[in-house]
This record gives C-alpha cells, sequence and structure tokens, in this order.
C-alpha cells in the first residue's frame, strides 16, 4: 500500500496560531489559573546554607487566619533524582542551601499562607559550608552528603565519593605516548564561567487537586511524566495515582525540565481538600532558579607544528548545588562537546558534578555546551598562536567530518562543519583581525565552530481523523513558546495526510490520554515526537487509503492525498474529500486512528571507552559556525558587538521563519551570558543579584540583527531530514565574543561573562597570560577517581 507523499508540502511559514492571543495578553498560563475555591500556597525557605535541623514547630502556625494545611518533611520521605536519589523535596534532618524549603503552607490568601510560613519556628545548629568547588575538594572539606554512600543508584557505572557527586570519564587512545612526543607542542590553558538564570517570563507555577484518590496536577513544566514519576516517587505512592496536565507555557529554556513546585501543591491539596496554587515569587525564581552552572575546565593538547591535535586531555568541573540533579546527567555532555569539534588523535576526558552548599543547578539551552564551546574555541586560538598557525586555517585542517571518530570513539557521518566554515568564509571573506578604530576603540573579529546534538530518546503520538475531515493529534508535547507543537508537527502531520496545518488539532499535553515522553527540550520536539507523529499518520494513511480505494474502485497505490482530498493520480478534481472518506469508514468500522512511537536509534561507541556516561554516542550530531566582530573600548572596558552571523545545520528547515526566530532569540540569550549576566554568591550561601534590579539582562539596546544562513541537507535520522533548531544557536555566542575579544585586546580571555570591570582588569595587567585553577591538576589521572586504563 502507497505510503507516500509530497514531502516538500510540510515545507512553508505556517504562522503560530497562538501569536494573536499571546500579543493580547489572552493565553491563560498556569500561574493565572486561579478562582475564589483555590487556595494558595507560600514556602517557608531557610536561610542559611548549612545547618542540622533541630525542630519544627508548626502549631502557632496552624491557627492563623485563613490557614488550611502545612506540610513538612514528614509528609513527603522519598528522595529523588537523576542517577542518584539524594534529592528530598523537603529539607528533614539537614538543611544543604539557601533557599531550601522547610514546609509549606496553604491558606485562603497568598499574604496568609506568607504570614503563617513566617511564624512556623525552626531551630538550627548552624554547621560549616562549602560554598565553592575549590572548597569542596579541599581534603579537609566537610561533606555536604555525609551519607553519599547511601543512596539510592538509579544508573550505573559513574565514580562517586565525597563531595563528587557524579565523575563521567572517557579515554580512547594512548595520551601518555601522545604527549611524549618529540614533535608536539604542548598547550595547556584554564577557563571559567559563572551562572546564568533562565528568566522566562511566567515563573514556575502549579496548581493541584486530590480527587477520586488522584492527584490532578496543573502545571508550567517541559516533562508532564517527570512530573508525574518524582511526584509519586517523593510521595511514596504509584505513579497512576497522578495526573498530570499543561497549559500554555510561559517559556523554559530548560528551567522547567525538572519537577520542583508540583509535590508541595499535591500535598497540601490532599490535606487540605481544596485546590492549590503555588507558584514563585519573582524573588524566589531567581533565587533558586536552577541556574546553568558555573564551571571550571582544564584543557591540555598536544599539537604538532602541522596542526595534528595528537592528544588532548579536559578535566570540567561542574557546580551543581546541593543535589546531584541535571548535572549529574550533563557529565555525559562533556565528551561531545570537547570531544566534537575537531579530529582528535587520543583523548581522555573527567567531568565531575561537584556537591556545594549552594542551590540547585539545572539544565538550561545547549546546557554544559556553552562553556566548553567557550573553552574549547579559546584553547584552540591559544593552540594557533602556539604553533603559529591561522586560526582559519587550523580549523579547516582539523574539524570533525564523515568518518572521523569522536571522543568516546563514535564514527561521525557526513562532512558537515568544514563545508559551512567555507560558506561563510565566502560569503564574509577574513580581513584584519586586530585594528584600532577611529573613535580609539579596539576592533577585533573571530570565527568559531561548535558541535551539539539532538537530545532524542522515547515519545508517543496518536493520531485521530475526526469526521469533518480534520486531525487531532495527541502527544505529550508542550508548547513551551518555541512554536513546534503549533508549526513544524501540524505542518509534517497535514502533509502526511493531505491536509493544510490549520486542519491539524494539537492537544494540549495530559499524562492520562497520551504515551510517556521525555519532555520538550533539548531540540527534540521536531525529531522524537515528530517522527513519532509520522508513524501514527502512516498508520492512519494505510486506513484512509482502504476505504477510498474500495470507495472509488482504484487501487491505493494509485491514490493521492491532497489539499483535503483523496484523488486519483494525475487526474486533478478526482475522487472524494477526506471528510467524505472517514465519514464512510465510519459507517464501516469506525473511526480511523494511528499511533506511533519513537525512541533513539542508538548509535555505536567505542565499547570500553566511557564510563558513567548516560549517552555514549550522539544520535543526531547538529553543527554551527558562528562569526562576529566587536569594538573594545580600553577607557571603560565596554564591548560593543558590531555584528553577528551563522550558519547553522539544520538538517531540512520546515518554517525558515520559526528557525530565524529561534536563531534571533537564541543568539541575544548568549549575549547576556557572554557580556553581561553574572550571580555572584555571599558568605550566607545566597546570590547577591536577587531581581532585575542587580541581574543584567540584554534590553533592547543590546540586540542587533542577526545575519544566518540555513545548512540543509546534513545526515539525520530525524523525520523528514530534520533536526532540532532551537538549541544550537545559543552554542558559539560565548565563544565567538570571547575570541574576538581576545583578538582586539592581544590578551588571554578567560573567563565570561566579559563584563566592563573584567575586561578592563584585562586590559590593566600587562602580565596576564590566563587563569591558574590549582585545584585542577596539569596531571590528568589526578583529578579522577582511580580508573586510568587506555583503550
Amino acid at each position: 500500500m502507497s505510503g507516500k507523499f509530497n514531502s516538500n508540502s510540510a515545507v512553508m511559514n505556517f504562522p503560530r496560531r497562538d501569536s494573536q492571543d499571546k500579543l493580547r495578553g489572552r493565553t491563560k498560563y498556569t500561574v493565572d489559573m486561579e478562582n475564589s475555591d483555590v487556595l494558595h500556597a507560600a514556602l517557608l525557605r531557610a536561610e542559611i546554607p548549612s545547618a542540622r535541623l533541630i525542630s519544627i514547630d508548626t502549631s502557632e502556625a496552624k491557627k492563623m487566619p485563613g490557614v488550611k494545611a502545612i506540610a513538612t518533611h514528614l509528609d513527603a520521605p522519598g528522595l529523588h533524582g537523576i542517577g542518584i536519589s539524594d534529592h528530598p523535596i523537603f529539607a528533614g534532618d539537614v538543611v544543604r542551601y539557601h533557599g531550601e524549603p522547610i514546609a509549606a503552607v496553604a491558606a485562603l490568601t497568598k499574604a496568609q499562607a506568607e504570614a503563617a510560613a513566617a511564624a512556623i519556628k525552626v531551630t538550627f545548629e548552624q554547621d560549616d559550608a562549602v560554598l565553592t568547588m575549590e572548597d569542596a575538594l579541599s581534603i579537609d572539606a566537610p561533606l555536604v552528603h555525609p551519607d553519599w554512600e547511601n543512596y539510592e543508584i538509579l544508573f550505573d557505572g559513574a565514580a562517586r565519593g565525597g563531595n563528587i557527586a557524579w565523575e563521567a570519564t572517557v579515554q580512547r587512545g594512548d595520551t601518555n605516548a601522545a604527549f611524549c612526543r618529540d614533535d608536539v607542542t604542548i598547550v595547556e590553558g584554564c577557563y571559567r564561567v559563572g551562572r546564568q538564570s533562565h528568566v522566562p517570563f511566567e515563573p514556575r507555577a502549579v496548581v493541584a487537586s486530590f480527587e477520586d484518590g488522584r492527584y490532578h496536577i496543573q502545571t508550567s513544566t517541559q516533562v508532564p511524566w517527570t512530573v508525574r514519576h518524582v511526584t509519586a516517587k517523593v510521595l511514596g505512592i504509584p505513579e497512576a495515582q497522578v495526573q498530570v496536565t499543561v497549559p500554555a507555557v510561559g517559556g523554559g529554556f530548560g528551567l522547567k525540565f525538572d519537577c520542583s513546585l508540583e509535590p508541595y501543591a499535591a500535598i497540601l491539596a490532599k490535606k487540605s481538600g481544596r485546590s492549590v496554587s503555588l507558584y514563585n515569587s519573582r524573588r524566589e525564581e531567581q533565587m533558586t532558579c536552577l541556574c546553568r552552572e558555573n564551571a571550571e575546565i582544564r584543557l591540555r593538547s598536544a599539537v604538532t607544528k602541522e596542526g595534528e591535535i595528537v592528544g588532548r586531555e579536559a578535566t570540567v568541573l561542574m557546580d551543581c548545588g546541593a543535589y546531584g540533579g541535571e548535572q549529574v546527567f550533563l557529565t555525559s555532555m562533556t565528551a561531545h562537546t570537547l570531544g566534537g569539534n575537531y579530529k582528535l588523535g587520543s583523548v581522555r576526558i573527567s567531568s565531575r558534578a561537584i556537591y556545594t552548599n549552594t542551590p540547585p543547578n539545572g539544565a538550561f539551552r545547549a546546557c554544559n555546551g556553552v562553556y566548553n564551546t567557550f573553552a574549547l574555541e579559546r584553547h584552540t586560538d591559544e593552540i594557533c598562536s602556539a604553533i603559529g598557525m591561522d586560526q582559519i586555517e587550523f580549523r579547516r585542517r582539523n574539524v570533525i567530518g564523515n568518518g572521523d571518530i569522536g571522543a568516546t570513539g563514535q564514527v561521525f557521518e557526513g562532512d558537515v562543519l568544514r563545508p559551512m566554515l567555507e560558506q561563510l568564509l565566502e560569503k564574509y571573506p577574513i580581513g584584519d583581525t586586530q585594528e584600532v578604530l577611529p573613535d580609539g576603540r579596539l576592533f577585533g573579529r573571530a570565527t568559531t565552530v561548535g558541535t551539539w546534538f539532538i537530545f532524542v530518546g522515547p515519545s508517543a503520538a496518536t493520531v485521530n481523523l475526526n469526521a469533518d475531515g480534520s486531525a487531532t493529534l495527541v502527544t505529550s508535547g508542550v508548547e513551551i513558546g518555541s512554536g513546534t507543537m503549533m508549526q513544524s508537527l501540524p505542518q509534517m502531520v497535514a502533509a502526511s495526510l493531505g491536509l493544510h496545518p490549520s486542519d491539524v488539532i494539537v492537544k494540549t499535553a495530559d499524562t492520562d490520554a497520551s504515551g510517556r515522553d521525555l519532555g520538550v527540550g533539548g531540540g527534540r520536539t521536531t525529531v522524537s515526537i515528530g517522527a513519532a507523529s509520522m508513524a501514527a499518520c502512516e498508520e492512519v494513511r494505510e486506513k484512509l487509503l482502504s476505504v477510498a480505494s474500495q470507495m472509488l474502485q482504484t487501487k491505493a497505490e494509485d491514490l493521492v492525498l491532497k489539499n483535503g482530498r483523496i484523488e486519483i493520480k494525475d487526474r486533478p478534481g478526482s475522487g472524494a474529500t477526506i471528510q467524505t472518506v472517514a465519514q464512510q469508514a465510519e459507517l464501516d468500522f469506525g473511526p480511523i486512528s494511528g499511533s506511533g512511537a519513537f525512541t533513539n536509534p542508538g548509535v555505536k561507541a567505542m565499547p570500553g571507552c566511557a564510563s558513567g556516561h548516560f549517552i555514549e554516542a550522539i544520535d543526531i550530531p547538529v553543527f554551527a559556525v558562528h562569526d562576529c566582530e566587536v569594538a573594545v573600548d580600553p577607557d571603560t572596558g565596554h564591548v560593543e558587538v558590531l555584528s553577528y552571523r551563522i550558519i547553522q545545520d539544520v538538517g531540512r528547515a520546515l518554517n525558515p521563519r520559526a528557525i530565524h526566530g529561534q536563531i534571533q532569540g537564541g543568539i541575544v540569550q548568549g549575549l547576556g551570558y557572554a557580556l553581561q549576566e553574572e550571580i555572584t554568591i555571599n558568605a550566607d550561601g545566597a546570590f547577591d543579584q536577587t531581581g532585575f534590579e542587580t541581574y543584567r539582562l540584554p534590553l533592547a539596546g543590546d540586540v542587533l540583527p542577526i545575519d544566518f544562513e540555513l545548512f540543509e541537507g546534513a545526515p539525520s535520522c530525524g523525520p523528514l531530514g530534520t533536526k532540532g533548531a532551537g538549541e544550537v544557536p545559543i552554542l558559539n555566542v560565548g565563544a565567538s565574543i570571547a575570541c574576538a575579544v581576545a583578538n582586539a585586546t592581544g590578551k588571554a580571555v578567560s573567563e565570561l561573562p566579559l563584563t566592563p570591570p573584567r575586561v578592563l582588569a584585562l586590559l590593566d595587567d600587562d602580565g596576564y597570560t590566563g587563569l591558574s585553577l590549582t585545584h585542577i591538576s596539569s596531571e590528568w589521572h589526578k583529578n579522577t577517581l582511580g580508573r586510568t586504563s587506555s583503550y
């Protein structure tokens, strides 16, 4: 039976159907969903970073006006986590960070809930806190988790110990021999980055109820099935007792790729017998925001005079904060970013998630790829200086391509980065990279490359063909603002079924109605949910064509679905409408529907190379080439970005206009990370930047038009050859700006963000040659917990 259709019909600049309501403020988000029957909740949070919790007295708080329920750790005995179950939702015996929830209160009004929370009496015995990774790794450091050995292990294979929550390593080839060669130059550098806050316009929010023996959770999340799982786990109940639904989400960027407020509201709903609303204030959101983690990196490379990288060693320290969280998982990403841009003869990498008594960190757009790309591209330029090779020529010779081996031994398919690099250079030829502008500012330009991946994994979809000829797509996908649920998915379904995208209804996520899904993030929606949706459409097509074949007395392979009709091939206007066929199908055997599923295809790594990795090889690499020009004011340290250009690998662009929006937004977010957004932690373990007054975000005046071109045709297992386009725009931004500033100033740029005071310090320090992170040893094996074999 014919399953063919014209895939080109899926390509269009289909506008977002939700745009008008969002622009006019009519869209209802979770934070808006309150009524007179809903109770309001507040959390009591710790205001010290480390302490033993002696007692909690809620007796006075229970008597306060409007109070309906109070919850503490006694109501949620379970632990959750990624890789290891180390995370309670309430502080029980121990407080591990400033801002950790101790109790939750539900009352008639928000003010009453906050007043009652403040009235709860808590007795602490304060302990010494470790607030930096250097302190956490010192020999006599207090342990953030003294009982770390007793935690449930959810994923085997990693090394753990003390304040090292997780260690993932890669070893391929003989790096010792590479560094001992007499024809190599050894280049070493250290790099450091701070935290970055997501700042979505809707904070984390939830409304929960308890009815018919089940918890019903409506929440602003990217991961409804994770919320279902974690809520059940910490409450000690079967997952089937939890239903999660998701309305429109006011931005996520990775912040909502975890369970956060939902269990508190669920507990309070059951205890009070009422629906409960809980949302973070903007201050709470900033102070406990699951930031992009701060990190420290040491890179060491052995390079021949011809530019061949015969050996590389890398150690990355990632601050996970008080609990392992996403950083445990993200240790796997280091191998694919530090080992992804260039061909490496041999390599060993250690990526460590470190416990500190600071607010937990989390996932953020392109996660640790952003700072690993910064470190790698700065290190690459330092290599070029050391061996006397042009920066562009070095990249031409070394970027990874077809048949090359990645850090974990996977074999890459297709030449992508080199043609992208040539495409950019052809359009923007390289001139002088350092000169003084007429106004006295220093001019610099840089071109960088980046490797990221599409995070695939399991997805499910159902497509129902309705009697009016429309189709309904049912998935656990979430519209987080990127438009994928409103654009690319309807476009794919419509192209497969011969409809217009406006005739495809996309149901909001509901774990009771849709199959399990890993979540929306990592650029996976178009690929994973799209592939599952296309598989469901194939079943619908077969059923539809079977009925039409009988109606039209024509073989199914001679029929085509187009413009809402099923027509005989090469006979326009023949046949019948899809609505007519769907109605006939209902009379013959019932409504037409189809289901589909997808998971990662499983690209192979070299056996034995990787330890402690959740992902040993990347199924869909995605590449980027960025180029920027900057002007540096030597008097103020201010960096102005004069131009920004990007060639982005998209596989196949289903909606170029939507991708343009993602590129513009991703670059601007990267500008903030590179130049402005800085979080510092004070002696109390709290952020100094408590809100928009002190946390500097890019403003309208900081934004510039982005010149971009889409690179299509790279290999991809995604449906119709697609790759996700939402994450990768931010990947190279910090790297490109840092390299351009280094070219402009002639200084070793080794830290982000490049705030004016930091740039001025660079310019004023004539002897500065880079960071020296003494707690990360130059001897790689000393940065591991004992595995030193090579493959």
